[in-house]
């Protein structure tokens, strides 16, 4: 089934030797270093067994893109994205919006209503690409959500996330995933700006709708200045983790940087 990413096939992962590559392709993603991988080619093959989503993106024979997922109990009606990545040399073309359209395909078939998954609110790109490019909700911040964390991307710090919820068949969601990305402008109160060095400054949560900042690459600055990075985390949980807690909702992520969130129903 080709989606999207021109050349690259998307499919269910059913032989072990693509089981052994998706581990060691997640392997190479975030650089787990001899440390517990981020999932094993056995448990992706129980996985399998069982009917949980296991599937790669493939540009000819290699593999250079994997998701995984499993199903809450059937009254939820939900899939749980556990882990989807791509390898280095191939994003930017589109691979894992590729993922996520087989990935939704994949739920409606079986007439669930939702995939849910978390992510590192800090990560400019994946706040962009899972509300905007996706269409999806944040529905709840979860602090220190996987706690240490050995890989080289997330070592040495807490191990916050935002949960998302995509609702299939929801208009946002259906327009999304045909190419119209959810829009939302960065106007109203300035919760959580960047001072002139790039740390994060508190501002002000009056007013109906509240923006919350990011850095432009956590990644780098996790490298150049921990103490920086530690900060941002700090401050983004209190700020956006509190105003999702009193009631606020994320109505979207502009692609400037900012979380825009409505607090009227707070």
């Amino acid at each position: 089934m080709t989606l999207v990413a021109q050349n690259v096939v998307v499919r269910q992962l059913t032989e072990f030797t693509e089981l052994v590559a998706t581990q060691r392709l997640y392997e190479s993603i975030w650089r787990s270093n001899g440390n517990t991988p981020p999932v094993t080619a056995e448990l992706l093959r129980a996985m399998t067994k069982a009917g949980s989503y296991v599937a790669g993106a493939f540009a000819g024979d290699d593999l250079i893109g994997a998701c995984i997922g499993f199903c809450s109990p059937p009254d939820a009606g939900s899939l749980h994205s556990h882990i989807a990545g791509v390898a280095a040399g191939a994003r930017g073309r589109n691979v894992g919006y590729a993922l996520k359209l087989h990935q939704r395909t994949w739920a409606l078939e079986r007439g669930l209503r939702e995939v849910t998954w978390t992510f590192d609110p800090l990560v400019r790109r994946n706040a962009y690409f899972n509300l905007g490019k996706l269409g999806a909700d944040a529905t709840e911040y979860l602090p220190d959500f996987y706690g240490l964390m050995h890989d080289d991307i997330n070592a040495g710090g807490e191990s916050d996330r935002l949960l998302v919820s995509w609702r299939v068949q929801a208009p946002e969601v259906v327009a999304a995933c045909a190419g119209q990305p959810k829009v939302v402008s960065a106007t109203g109160a300035v919760a959580l700006g960047i001072s002139d060095d790039g740390l994060p400054v508190r501002g002000t949560c009056t007013g109906a709708t509240a923006l919350v900042a990011v850095p432009p690459d956590i990644e780098a600055l996790r490298v150049a200045n921990p103490a920086a990075a530690t900060e941002w985390r700090h401050a983004v949980r209190e700020v956006l983790g509190g105003l999702l807690a009193s009631g606020a909702r994320v109505t979207g992520f502009d692609r400037s940087g900012w979380y825009v969130v409505d607090r009227s129903s707070s």
